[in-house]
């Protein structure tokens, strides 16, 4: 084992773990990954394994197709999602996929998560999309697969750059980064925006998103080219 694919192993492992002790994903709710592009290899947590019995030895390793490289367990149910998202954005890491309660939320009911304030604004640029809905014959066949390309198609005029997370329609969010560090991140306030955005709309179901100018500003004073915010 390469030390980039040893180091990826405990990150991806370290992910799993942390998404089950912030709350993001209960009981077998999700799964996290990462990709090691040297070598095209992505590394994922095994289907249905407790979070609490996951060990670097219990993760499973493939390529970048989903062929099965190393381990002993099969892997996540969602790994054909994953590996398609790491085909169609090679900027990307990791990816954490949960099913968090408020993000999920928004995903059943159908609807973006507004950009009500600054706090969304600081992380992400814009409403939170969601996916249409899958056909019939997309979940009947191939459904994982066909997950990820209803999020690529959703992301035809939209950078998952500046927009790290998707919700998909009747389902859940999946997050990304550029590393599986960062996509937990960015899992955990994608669901303490949909939070505030709930309750948000609880309180005034009539409020508007806020303004271009306001959004931009504090987006970009974050993560535009001249960032000012932090060290």
């Amino acid at each position: 084992m390469t030390p980039d694919l040893a180091k990826l192993r405990a990150d991806v492992l370290l992910a799993n773990r942390e998404i089950a002790k912030r709350g993001l994903a209960r009981f077998t709710f999700g799964n996290a990954s990462g990709v090691d592009r040297k070598s095209g290899r992505i590394v994922i947590k095994p289907s249905g394994v407790a979070y609490e019995a996951l060990n670097v030895d219990t993760l499973v390793v493939t390529d970048l197709d989903g062929k099965l490289v190393e381990g002993g367990l099969r892997p996540s149910s969602d790994l054909a999602t994953h590996a398609a998202l790491y085909r169609a954005f090679p900027e990307i890491g990791g990816v954490v996929h949960t099913h968090s309660r408020f993000a999920t939320v928004f995903a059943q009911a159908g609807k973006e998560i507004p950009c009500l304030g600054t706090t969304h604004a600081d992380h992400f640029h814009g409403p939170i999309p969601i996916t249409a809905s899958m056909h019939p014959d997309a979940i009947a066949t191939e459904y994982e697969a066909n997950t990820g390309a209803a999020i690529i198609a959703r992301f035809a005029n939209l950078d998952p750059g500046t927009m790290p997370a998707v919700l998909v329609a009747g389902h859940a969010s999946f997050c990304w980064g550029a590393t599986v560090r960062a996509a937990l991140e960015n899992a955990s306030v994608l669901e303490e925006v949909a939070r505030l955005a709930y309750y948000t709309i609880t309180l005034n179901a009539g409020v508007m998103e806020i303004s271009d100018a306001l959004r931009d500003k504090h987006f970009l004073r974050k993560h535009g080219k001249e960032r000012y915010y932090g060290q």
